[in-house]
């Protein structure tokens, strides 16, 4: 018995059924989490090392070569490409599509970790990348100041980032172009050969200076105390109170009397700017599996309240959002879903003239889209710009399909059939087939 004749004859177990989808659909479309792509890992994995002072041509001879060596014992390696310039070098290695990335990074860190023994004294330890969607940022904010600039990396730090990581589903919080205090010491050179000094004696005051050093416990008859030396500088002006050396003539020579100390901002490599001023961008990540939309959403309140708190030159701008887009697509399948009723409505009404035919095909689009819900929650899917794009586009076939079986069953009827015979014989089974 097929499934078209066995709802025909049972009409109460199949309107049961009917509403036990619509509940579990619903259900399940308020569980899915809402994001800009699916969640994939595609087979690509970097591999990145800092040098700082070699040129690209060191580069490649005494880093990229020897990475590129060691990384072409991968399993399942397709290719690898690399780049080599000053200070940095990255090889990138493409495995087969299908490859257990999990298993990919752990083989592509032993043979890193075998190769770090090869590379230079001053060379970083490697870092590994593995690509994925669910590690690209969802949100990105500008940061502008005017007054409190140069303290905006510790007010970021302190304030912004702690408040933002409370949020359910926050990943990763990075800030780019954060202003770094930097304390410079500008030596005069001509002073420091009259008082025959070196360098060195003027580096090694400096450090000797600036350190935290647990100088051992005392023991009480029943107390046992740590003992710390704490000389961190407090405030720059210490350095220029420091004594480098005594001339022969018994002169105390101070760091103020060969050298100017300069409490800065570092000069920074990399300069971010929103509209021509110097700026931090706040990149935010989620978490995987968390819903993109309601982060962001979360994001949007959250820094609402944390801009009352903060000096009132400094400013939070949006640069980019990725719940925007996602919006835009639910928004593109609402309004495709009441155009397709809509359209669906006039040309069933306008060739039938029938209003039970016309309310029988406006129920079949959101059914549809409810029995997708339940499949992408089986699935452990989101709902996200690929996902919305297809169900847009199967509604077009689902008004199809619908208008074709009722346009059969009604010739049918016209015929002077039985009205469940007529729905038999107009069932999809019986398109390809005469009905007997």
């Amino acid at each position: 018995m097929s499934i078209y004749k066995s709802a025909i004859q049972k009409p109460v177990t199949t309107a049961l059924i009917f509403v036990a989808v619509i509940v579990i659909g619903i259900y399940s479309f308020l569980k899915l989490p809402i994001d800009q792509f699916p969640e994939m890992d595609p087979p690509y994995i970097t591999v990145m090392t800092t040098y700082p002072g070699a040129s690209a041509s060191e580069m490649e001879t005494n880093v990229t070569k020897i990475m590129e060596n060691a990384l072409t014992s991968v399993d399942h390696l397709k290719h690898i490409t690399s780049q080599s310039k000053d200070n940095i070098s990255v090889v990138e290695l493409e495995l087969e599509w299908g490859s257990n990335m999990e298993e990919a990074v752990n083989d592509v860190r032993s043979f890193v970790d075998m190769a770090a023994n090869n590379l230079p004294d001053n060379c970083a330890k490697p870092v590994i990348f593995k690509l994925s969607t669910s590690t690209m940022p969802i949100a990105m904010y500008s940061i502008t100041a005017d007054e409190t600039y140069a303290g905006l990396d510790k007010i970021l730090n302190d304030e912004v980032v702690p408040q933002l990581n409370h949020i359910d589903g926050i990943g990763n919080i990075s800030l780019s172009g954060a202003p770094d205090r930097y304390v410079y010491v500008n030596i005069d050179q001509q002073k420091l050969d009259a008082y025959g000094i070196t360098l060195e004696q003027v580096g090694q005051v400096v450090s000797a200076n600036n350190l935290n050093l647990s100088s051992g416990t005392i023991k009480m008859p029943q107390e046992q105390y740590q003992m710390q030396v704490r000389s961190e500088y407090i405030e720059s002006s210490e350095i220029e109170n420091l004594m480098v050396a005594m001339t022969p003539q018994g002169q105390q020579v101070f760091i103020r009397d060969i050298a100017t100390v300069k409490d800065t901002i570092k000069d920074l490599s990399l300069d971010e700017k929103t509209n021509g001023r110097e700026a931090v961008r706040l990149v935010i990540a989620k978490q995987t599996g968390a819903n993109t939309v309601q982060v962001c959403k979360d994001v949007r309140a959250e820094l609402a309240k944390i801009q009352k708190q903060l000096p009132t030159d400094v400013k939070i701008e949006k640069i980019y959002d990725s719940s925007e887009n996602i919006q835009n697509s639910i928004n593109s399948l609402e309004e495709s879903v009441l155009y397709a009723l809509l359209f669906v409505v006039l040309v069933v009404l306008f060739f039938l003239g029938k209003w039970r035919a016309t309310i029988i095909i406006g129920i079949t689009i959101p059914i549809a889209l409810i029995v997708a819900f339940i499949y992408l929650g089986l699935a452990d899917s989101s709902l996200n710009i690929i996902s919305l794009c297809s169900l847009t586009i199967a509604i077009g076939m689902v008004v199809d399909d619908a208008i074709v079986v009722l346009e059969n069953i009604t010739r049918h009827v016209e015929r002077g059939e039985d009205p469940h015979e007529a729905m038999r014989c107009g069932s999809p089974s019986s398109l390809l087939r005469s009905c007997s």
